[in-house]
């Protein structure tokens, strides 16, 4: 088993990689970080003599004062090599720069002169290293007006602010899942590079992203459509996108109830996705669910009985919850790393209409079991 520190464990590369980590049942040990141990030697120590594998993500993106951000960039990799002489430690070491390294100001030149010290200890001590060289990512859970214009973008759209852009032109992306990818592999095959330079998967204008960003708002926001997604950036842009509502005051959202003397007619699903629906009962005080997927989008919507649906995102403790009746049929909508379930709280056998954007396949199932009540 490989024991893995991630420095920067709570940011936004960090919690993905953290996450996705556990997921490997059996291959990987995560070994505890938190952003104190820079400042106790003592701590920091203890921590890179625990690990095999160290990810070293922490890093200042952006400040008023941009000396600060290449003072403490730099200082941080400066106190990681201390931790490491200090102790004698030479675990495989991976650090994440960016292609900023090619620009003329403090943060790639943070980056670029970060990369260059670990490099120099690596060879001076015969240690393994990788030095990533990442273009723009984005993702869920990602920190407005911080790490990404897209999440800035989604932030905005989703609390009736106006997102402006301000520099358009191509950029060039890679969703943190795929980023994840890379740096799991490169762990596993144990890849010593220098300046490994990952790929970007997609490559857009700011204004097409917004100009789609504000289609999904249209469509999910106001009408409760869920959109036309040609393909995994487009899906993936959505699951960002969606990772920024107010979950709690958004949903349940209420179905159009059409009824005359037949009885009652309601539109449950439009999509611009084929995907699949599948239907439930559940008898009075049972739970379903208590699992959470990490790309499926997926919509619940009572028509009879009466529910509650519990959801909480993976490495936090709040539950969110939403009653649920078919005498007034709404749906709540499941995020992507959310563990979630629904439970029959009436006493009469409870009906629910479940759709998904994929077909169910066994071998890549994407359904990871934790119960949401987690004491």
């Amino acid at each position: 088993m490989i024991k893995i520190g991630i420095t920067g464990q709570s940011g936004f590369v960090g919690t993905h990689l953290y996450n996705t980590l556990g997921l490997a049942s059996g291959l990987f040990e995560r070994i505890p970080f938190d952003d104190t141990f820079f400042s106790s030697e003592s701590k920091l120590n203890e921590f890179v003599q625990s690990c095999d594998v160290i990810v070293h993500l922490a890093a200042m993106n952006r400040h008023n004062d941009p000396q600060v951000i290449y003072e403490t960039n730099i200082g941080l990799v400066k106190k990681l090599i201390s931790a490491l002489e200090n102790t004698k430690s030479k675990p495989h070491l991976l650090f994440s720069s960016s292609t900023q390294e090619e620009r003329d100001n403090p943060y790639g030149k943070s980056k670029r002169e970060g990369r260059e010290l670990l490099l120099n200890w690596a060879k001076k001590y015969n240690a393994p290293f990788t030095g990533f060289i990442i273009p723009n990512v984005f993702g869920p859970f990602g920190q407005p007006y911080y790490n990404s214009f897209i999440a800035t973008f989604s932030h905005q759209l989703t609390h009736n602010e106006n997102p402006i852009v301000e520099i358009d032109g191509m950029v060039k992306l890679i969703y943190v899942a795929e980023l994840v990818e890379e740096i799991i592999n490169c762990i596993q095959q144990k890849k010593r590079v220098a300046e490994y330079k990952i790929s970007h998967t997609s490559e857009h204008k700011v204004s097409e992203i917004l100009n789609l960003l504000k289609t999904y708002k249209n469509d999910y926001f106001d009408n409760g459509l869920l959109p036309k997604l040609e393909n995994s950036f487009e899906r993936n842009l959505f699951n960002t996108f969606r990772c920024y509502i107010n979950h709690a005051s958004f949903f349940p959202f209420q179905l159009k109830k059409n009824e005359d003397d037949r009885g009652i007619f309601v539109e449950v699903l439009k999509s611009g996705m084929g995907g699949q629906v599948s239907f439930s009962t559940t008898k009075p005080g049972i739970t379903r669910g208590n699992h959470y997927h990490t790309r499926k989008i997926e919509r619940f919507a009572v028509i009879q009985g009466e529910a509650i649906i519990e959801f909480r995102k993976i490495g936090t403790k709040e539950v969110i919850k939403f009653s649920l009746s078919g005498q007034n049929p709404s749906f709540v909508d499941m995020p992507i790393w959310f563990t979630h379930n629904i439970t029959n709280v009436g006493d009469k056998e409870l009906v629910t209409i479940f759709w998904i954007n994929e077909f169910y396949d066994p071998e890549d199932p994407d359904t990871w079991f934790e119960a949401v009540e987690n004491n």
